[in-house]
C-alpha cells in the first residue's frame, strides 16, 4: 500500500486568552490518500477552517502530529514549514484572493516566482498551460478587476496548482459562487483531480457537492464523527486566523494594506471583514 499523502494523528488546537482557554480541536485523526477527493463537513464553529490551517502549516497544533508524504510537519522549523508549503500544498479559498491590478497569468505565475525567487520563462509557460487547462486561454492577459466571479475561481484553482502540489486544501471553494458556476467549478477540480492525481479537502456546507466527493469526513464540536453533524450546537468561537497569522509572522505593509507574512503567497489583512482576510500576494 502506498504511503498516504496526508496522516493526522490526535491533533488538538487549544487558544489562549489571558486566563481563558478554547478547546477548538478535540483530537482529530484521519488519513488522506494519493488521488482522494474529499468533502469535510460540519456546523460553522466545529473546527474546519482551524483544522485546514493547521494541515496547511498556517498555524500550529497544541498537541498530536500530522505527517505528509511521510514526513513529520510539526517538528519542522518555520522557514522549512514555508518552502514545504509552497512546494507541496495548494490553496483555493471562497473569495478567490486575486491582486486586482495584476493579469490572470500573472496571478498564477506568483506562487511559482515566490518559489524560485524570479519570474521565469518556463514559469510563464506552466500558467498559460494551467489557463488554458481552466477555460482561461482567451482572457490570461486580462486583469483581475475584468473576470466575472466564476472565471476569478477559475485563476485561483489554476493558482493553487502552479507549483505541482500534492495536497490542495480548498475552504469553501464554491460558496460564492451561483449553482451553476459552482457546479462548473467543481466539475473542474475533479477533472484536474482525476488527470493529476492530486489528492484534494474541501471544507464545505454544500451537501450536494459533498456527496460528489469520493468521501466524506464530517467534523463536530472539534472531533470527527461517523454521522453528519445534523444538529450539533456551535462550538465557542476561536480567535481570528488574522491573529493567529500575525502572533507568529509579524506585522508589514504590502500595496497600502496592513498584512501578516506567512509565506510568498498568503497573508492575512488585519482590518478586513472576518470573511475576507484571507488574501494572496
Amino acid at each position: 500500500m502506498s504511503t498516504p499523502v496526508l496522516e493526522v494523528s490526535d491533533v488538538r488546537k487549544v487558544f489562549v486568552d489571558k486566563d481563558f482557554q478554547t478547546s477548538v480541536l478535540k483530537g482529530v485523526t484521519f488519513s488522506l490518500g494519493r488521488g482522494e477527493m474529499v468533502a469535510m463537513l460540519g456546523p460553522s464553529g466545529s473546527g474546519k477552517s482551524t483544522l485546514l490551517s493547521i494541515l496547511g502549516t498556517l498555524m500550529r497544533p497544541t498537541s498530536g502530529s500530522f505527517r505528509m508524504l511521510g514526513r513529520e510537519l510539526t517538528d519542522m522549523n518555520e522557514k522549512a514549514l514555508s518552502e514545504f508549503r509552497n512546494q507541496q500544498i495548494g490553496f483555493i479559498f471562497q473569495y478567490h484572493h486575486l491582486l486586482p491590478d495584476f493579469t490572470a497569468l500573472e496571478n498564477v505565475l506568483f506562487p511559482h516566482a515566490g518559489r524560485v525567487g524570479r519570474e521565469t520563462q518556463a514559469g510563464r509557460e506552466r500558467a498559460a498551460m494551467l489557463l488554458e487547462r481552466v477555460g482561461m486561454k482567451d482572457r490570461m492577459h486580462y486583469r483581475a478587476t475584468r473576470l466575472s466571479g466564476g472565471q476569478k475561481q477559475r485563476v485561483a484553482i489554476a493558482r493553487a496548482l502552479m507549483n505541482q502540489p500534492a495536497l490542495v486544501l480548498a475552504d469553501e471553494p464554491t460558496g460564492n459562487l451561483d449553482r451553476e458556476t459552482a457546479d462548473q467549478a467543481f466539475a473542474l477540480m475533479q477533472e484536474i483531480q482525476r488527470e493529476t492525481g492530486t489528492t484534494f479537502l474541501l471544507s464545505t456546507h454544500d451537501r450536494e457537492l459533498a456527496e460528489r466527493c469520493q468521501r466524506r469526513i464530517y467534523l463536530r464540536a472539534g472531533v470527527v464523527v461517523d454521522q453528519p453533524p445534523e444538529a450539533a450546537a456551535p462550538a465557542p468561537a476561536a480567535p481570528s486566523l488574522a491573529a493567529a497569522a500575525a502572533a507568529s509572522a509579524g506585522w508589514r505593509v504590502i500595496d497600502g494594506d496592513r498584512v501578516a507574512v506567512v509565506d510568498h503567497t498568503v497573508a492575512f489583512d488585519r482590518n478586513a471583514p472576518a470573511e475576507d482576510r484571507r488574501r494572496t500576494y
